[in-house]
């Protein structure tokens, strides 16, 4: 085995053509360039099936090889998944070291991880891609061959080191799970005030970060580079007819997520999960920009989110000709695409419109007649839904001016009230 390096930033780039729909060689080096390295070469090829062994053949082992030796690589990068056996069998062959297509992810991750939640998640993904690949470069913990007077401390410490990474993934697993029982408590809330959750998801780099700091004020990180930001943030945005939406900025999709983040991550994606509509951001700029967004889809079918409400929305239409703001709708006049550009900050406002129409449509105003025997109900009526305004006459009875869900009406069964006109509330 070999000595692994501290850092490696010059890198060797494998791309194999195997099967249809698989990942994409300009994804590869976006990764890499995200990851903080620097490609030096690339090698393509096509196998019918990868080799159990190296996963690619002898000739373009050799090849890479060569590669890593004529370019001076510290690391080669693997556009593909690679079992733990692969992994060994390639480090010990190339003497470099070698990271497949999730670990690639997951350094990403670690690199943009600022809040605690964040790097419970990473730290939680990366013990799992971990926990099958202990042996790897560990010269000093090589497994020992049998035979008398050749067993070493060696696999008493690989077990040891798998109890001690058990144990710290059982830890950050319920240290997750309180931290889940809070963001569900937080949508229970907003729920119950009525307020509309929405988040924003799409293909990473797709500009999510820069549209949510539009639409909110927020100052989130936001920069030409996959997997940028990486915590979920939420913020309260007004809309132009005074109601109210909570903006949620997921983590940003990649073909093919790796399974050990979407575990990890599960209540982060949540936010998109039990959004009320989900603001679909695409690249209007990208050359593969439908297949893209198959690929999203596929996501949030993943996640359970593929039959919530998305209105899509066509961003970077700055680096476009001849493409102006605009609204597409369907059939019925219902708002279905956006045409903007969140860097110079064309079009946000058609944005605004079409999500107050969407959210309007299912908002109605109350004239609720409340006597003095029942503050009580007053109480709820305020925790449960919006108050647009209060009189209280010399007899202790309350008149409410609400906003309501036109779903939760039930609510009101026991009181007083009628339906109104916006105009005549104000």
């Amino acid at each position: 085995m070999f000595d692994r390096p501290d850092s490696g930033e010059r890198a060797v780039l494998i791309h194999l053509s195997i099967h249809a729909g698989q990942e994409d060689l300009l994804e590869l080096k976006e990764l890499a360039r995200s990851a903080g390295t620097q490609p030096v070469h690339i090698i393509t090829g096509s196998r019918h099936r990868p080799d159990p062994k190296y996963f690619v053949g002898t000739g373009k082992l050799d090849e890479i090889k060569a590669a890593v030796h004529d370019f001076a690589a510290d690391v080669v990068l693997f556009n593909h998944a690679l079992s733990p056996s692969q992994e060994r069998n390639l480090e010990k062959f190339l003497e470099v070291r070698v990271v497949d297509r999730n670990g690639l992810i997951l350094d990403i991750f670690a690199q943009r991880a600022q809040s605690f939640e964040g790097k419970l998640q990473v730290e939680l993904a990366q013990l799992k891609h971990l926990s099958t690949r202990l042996v790897r470069g560990w010269t000093h913990l090589e497994r020992q061959k049998g035979g008398i007077g050749l067993r070493g401390p060696g696999e008493t410490q690989l077990e040891t080191d798998r109890r001690l990474l058990a144990a710290r993934i059982k830890q950050i697993q319920q240290r997750l799970d309180k931290v889940e029982k809070q963001r569900h408590q937080g949508r229970s809330k907003r729920k119950k005030a009525e307020i509309p959750s929405v988040s924003l998801v799409g293909y990473t780099n797709a500009g999510k970060s820069t549209l949510f700091n539009q639409l909110t004020g927020a100052d989130i990180y936001a920069a030409d580079l996959l997997f940028a930001t990486l915590d979920p943030t939420l913020r309260s945005v007004q809309l132009s007819n005074n109601s109210e939406i909570v903006l949620a900025d997921t983590v940003g999709f990649i073909r093919h997520l790796p399974h050990e983040l979407v575990a990890a991550f599960k209540s982060t994606l949540q936010e998109a999960s039990e959004a009320e509509l989900l603001l679909h951001v695409i690249d209007a700029n990208s050359e593969e920009r439908d297949e893209i967004m198959f690929q999203v889809n596929q996501v949030l079918t993943d996640i359970n989110a593929g039959e919530i409400r998305q209105l899509e929305v066509f961003n970077k239409i700055d680096l476009l000709d001849n493409i102006a703001p605009h609204i597409d709708r369907d059939e019925l006049g219902n708002p279905i695409r956006v045409w903007l550009s969140a860097a110079t900050g064309a079009g946000l406002e058609l944005l605004t419109q079409a999500l107050t129409e969407i959210f309007a449509a299912t908002k109605v105003k109350v004239r609720c007649h409340l006597t003095p025997m029942q503050n009580g109900v007053r109480a709820k009526l305020f925790t449960c839904t919006k108050i647009i305004d209060e009189h209280i006459d010399e007899h202790g009875a309350t008149e409410l001016f609400i906003e309501i869900d036109v779903k939760n009406l039930g609510h009101l069964k026991n009181i007083s009230y009628e339906l109104i006109d916006a105009d005549s509330v104000l």
